[in-house]
């Protein structure tokens, strides 16, 4: 029988937290984000490595023997949350999360992969799976060709590569890395092309099949804390403009329909904080019904995000139809979030499985 899930911040993790949101407040602030989106890179210049490294975010989840923090999904989740909150671009999700657990995942008694988890953990280097953004977790991608759609590859000096007889890491500068024009201007997409280059190889297939299993469910249950960010930021914008913003000289968060549509936006959010904890705290504690866990949350959180960037934009009036107003920063991420690595209709049927709920006749 599974231990009851533990929802409660840790002071480690609210001084984590007070940490990187001070970070991203004086490096990746909503006027420096609109200031780049327009930029060949979003990316803010020595953000990545003030937050991999001087904090030690990067290596959270890497045991300190391999180099790293030896710290959980725990504290993972709260990076995330923050980073969700000022929808920061840098490849947290994508190198700390995924790569990391799926070179966890692996033989970390074999050299190559101990070194370049301990690059990883320092900052010191950056990976991406090679897989599309929108991949769920358990399907088995395997590149032959082309790969469409990867999630900040150009930020990357690693890729981890799928390949029909094992994974490959490869340097970034061997393969043929094109930007595409994504809808979240701060999180990049390319099409990887690494089929020219050779690499070194991992592990064999088996292996490398449960290894990207594992990253892709990770990086799906630490997903729904930055979907709980994003919702976090909305609603305190939303109420903060709706207290200041006056019509017929009253708060116009004093009519009756904005508070209705506020308080249930905020029940929303309480429930995806839930969900969003409880999923983090599998995956830290290695529960049997992480997979079910991590679902739930993500077919709930995908929503919760959208639905209050959506009611952020609208409650913001014109001023929210604006480019020069974040409001869209946060639509953008919350809407690429809800197909990233696995739409909510795709973990609702996961939930059915595990869960044997039968479907509907």
């Amino acid at each position: 029988m599974n231990a009851q899930p533990d929802l409660l911040y840790s002071e480690t993790e609210d001084d984590l937290r007070a940490a990187v949101r001070s970070l991203l407040a004086d490096r990746a602030d909503a006027q420096t984000l609109l200031g780049r989106i327009e930029e060949p890179s979003p990316y803010v210049p020595g953000l990545w490595e003030a937050l991999g490294a001087g904090i030690g975010a990067a290596g959270l989840l890497v045991p300190e023997k391999l180099g790293g923090q030896g710290a959980s999904h725990r504290e993972a989740a709260v990076v995330l949350e923050e980073l969700g909150r000022a929808v920061a671009p840098a490849p947290y999700l994508t190198s700390a999360v995924i790569a990391t657990e799926t070179l966890l995942a692996l033989d970390t008694e074999r050299q190559p992969v101990a070194d370049l988890l301990a690059a990883l953990a320092s900052g010191e280097r950056t990976a991406v799976l090679a897989v599309p953004l929108a991949t769920a977790p358990g399907a088995a991608p395997v590149a032959d060709g082309p790969v469409p759609a990867v999630a900040d590859a150009v930020a990357a000096d690693v890729l981890l590569v799928p390949r029909p007889d094992g994974l490959y890491a490869v340097p970034a500068a061997d393969a043929v890395i094109t930007p595409l024009s994504p809808l979240d201007l701060t999180r990049p997409l390319a099409r990887v092309d690494a089929s020219g280059a050779g690499g070194t190889r991992l592990a064999d297939a088996d292996r490398a099949r449960e290894a990207v299993r594992r990253g892709l469910l990770s990086g799906a249950g630490l997903l729904a804390s930055e979907q709980l960010g994003i919702a976090e930021w909305c609603l305190e914008e939303t109420v903060r403009h709706t207290r200041e913003r006056h019509q017929f000289n009253r708060p116009i968060g004093s009519f009756q329909a904005l508070k209705h549509r506020m308080a249930q936006l905020w029940l929303e959010l309480v429930g995806a904080r839930a969900a969003a904890r409880a999923a983090a705290d599998a995956l830290a504690t290695g529960a049997a019904d992480a997979g079910l866990t991590v679902a739930v949350a993500q077919a709930y959180c995908s929503k919760v995000a959208v639905h209050a960037a959506e009611e952020c934009v609208q409650l913001h009036g014109g001023i929210g139809m604006t480019w020069e107003h974040p409001a869209h920063l946060a639509l953008k991420r919350a809407v690429s979030d809800r197909t990233a690595l696995g739409s909510p209709g795709r973990h609702q049927d996961t939930v059915a499985v595990l869960a044997d709920l039968p479907a509907p006749a």
